[in-house]
């Protein structure tokens, strides 16, 4: 640090911090500004001429009550997908930080080996594993827990399976990294205390995980709830998201101001929760 105080002078830390406030800047801010702006624009304009902006806030009231099913679905997928993953990489992460011993790089390396594979290639295996003339659909027709013409494709389950196993190692890594930090011998002393594994678990080791879990709960919700592949690929048109809904705005009927505007209550929406949720958590200071 001295010797980059004696380059930069007194400011250092700015000249720092600048490259990284640049990016910010051209690749957040602009086109942020550039969203709120068109989602206040007159939709009798086209992508090709421009949109005036009038500041119509007419287009918020038109999207809320023109497509508010698609966000409550998008919010109860995510949440499920959400909770499964958290019971899920709980026990996945609990097992590779206290019994994994010198498999815990190799399951790690498991962890995240998905990330090498595209999120799309990933979620079109899915496609196959739930097809209709698929090996896990003829199995469970054949425990007669599906009937003949059951299916598991094109379902709201196929979603949120498909948004589970994909969003499922943002859910691992912060519990592991939470997880990891305990000491050992503080469930060792809540043992020789004469608490029984659940009480161990409920005072010792689940409260001091609580920054795992929300930052896993955070890292999977978010993404999830304005995710629009799994519901394309996996769904069908009762079962999509508002991801699904604005990707058609903007692309299929260039209606730029009440895609734009969606886009705004969606992201104001999340923002709202994710505050409210972190409060109640008590764990402020994770933002």
């Amino acid at each position: 640090m001295a010797s980059l105080q004696r380059v930069f002078g007194k400011n250092s830390a700015y000249w720092l911090i600048g490259p990284a406030a640049v990016w910010l800047a051209i690749f957040f801010l602009f086109p942020m500004l550039s969203l709120l702006t068109t989602s206040l624009s007159d939709p009798a304009g086209s992508p090709i001429y421009g949109y005036d902006l009038t500041w119509r806030l007419q287009n918020y009231f038109e999207a809320i009550s023109d497509y508010w099913p698609y966000m409550v679905r998008s919010l109860i997928y995510a949440g499920i997908a959400t909770l499964l993953c958290l019971v899920l990489g709980y026990v996945l992460a609990y097992a590779i930080a206290f019994k994994a011993g010198r498999w815990k790089n190799v399951m790690l390396v498991l962890v995240i080996a998905p990330f090498f594979t595209s999120f799309l290639v990933r979620t079109l295996s899915w496609k196959l594993i739930l097809a209709d003339n698929g090996w896990l659909v003829e199995s469970l027709q054949w425990l007669h827990i599906l009937g003949e013409d059951g299916r598991l494709l094109a379902t709201p389950f196929a979603v949120v399976m498909g948004l589970t196993y994909n969003f499922l190692p943002f859910m691992i890594l912060p519990l592991y990294t939470s997880l990891e930090k305990i000491d050992p011998r503080l469930n060792e002393a809540a043992a020789d205390l004469y608490s029984s594994p659940w009480q161990r678990f409920t005072k010792v080791i689940w409260p001091l995980s609580i920054p795992g879990v929300v930052g896993g709960t955070l890292l999977t919700f978010i993404p999830a709830s304005g995710d629009y592949i799994n519901s394309d690929l996996l769904g069908n048109p009762n079962t999509q998201m508002v991801g699904n809904k604005i990707q058609t705005l903007f692309t299929d009927a260039s209606d730029y101001p009440h895609a734009a505007a969606l886009s705004v209550i969606l992201m104001v929406l999340i923002v709202g929760m994710v505050l409210f949720y972190v409060r109640r958590a008590g764990t402020e200071d994770l933002l």
